[in-house]
């Protein structure tokens, strides 16, 4: 069984990158349009919002080996936790993501952590689209005013390959990820 994991990542889109280079002097402009037009419907932001930021998260996610919920004597991989990387689409490092709880954080220090609404299948071997609801961010900055935040372009992140049994119960695994990850505001 795999469980399904919070989402994460940080680039000025041209709409906020005077701000942002203002505030924090580290988010340069993307010079993106990001559509989401061609993402399922179930984790499109509803009309209202704009992208405020994307970024590319670059890193990996621990899982355990852990008894199987309601199944006596089974074991299977279970999320523990990212860590990645946030960067721009040059490839500078401008923020965070790790959990739990899930947590994005700009290097300017504004964070937001927030609740998942809806998941939709990306491939047979990344981790799933996802959209989330930002909870108010903690501090001024770059993720001051994010509404929404969305997964895509993912790439690896599913529960390790090796055999997770009983005998091997507390045992960790990390396994690498990438996706995007899109901040939208209120227009």
């Amino acid at each position: 069984m795999r469980h399904l994991i919070p989402s994460r990542p940080v680039v000025a889109a041209p709409l906020l990158a005077a701000a942002l280079l203002t505030a924090c002097g580290s988010m340069p402009s993307s010079g993106s349009a990001f559509s989401q037009a061609s993402l399922p419907a179930p984790i499109q932001v509803p009309a209202g919002h704009k992208v405020a930021l994307e970024t590319v998260g670059v890193g990996e996610i621990t899982y355990e080996c852990r008894d199987k919920a309601g199944t006596p004597g089974q074991a299977e991989w279970v999320f523990v936790g990212p860590k990645a990387v946030l960067n721009d689409r040059s490839g500078k490092a401008v923020g965070r993501y790790y959990g739990p709880p899930a947590t994005w954080e700009a290097n300017d220090g504004s964070k937001l952590t927030a609740t998942q609404l809806a998941v939709a299948p990306s491939g047979p071997t990344s981790l799933p689209y996802q959209l989330v609801k930002a909870n108010p961010a903690m501090g001024s900055g770059a993720m001051s005013g994010v509404t929404y935040i969305q997964r895509v372009a993912l790439k690896g992140g599913i529960a390790p390959a090796s055999a997770c049994t009983p005998a091997a119960k507390g045992q960790q695994e990390t396994v690498r990820y990438q996706a995007d990850y899109i901040f939208w505001k209120a227009a």
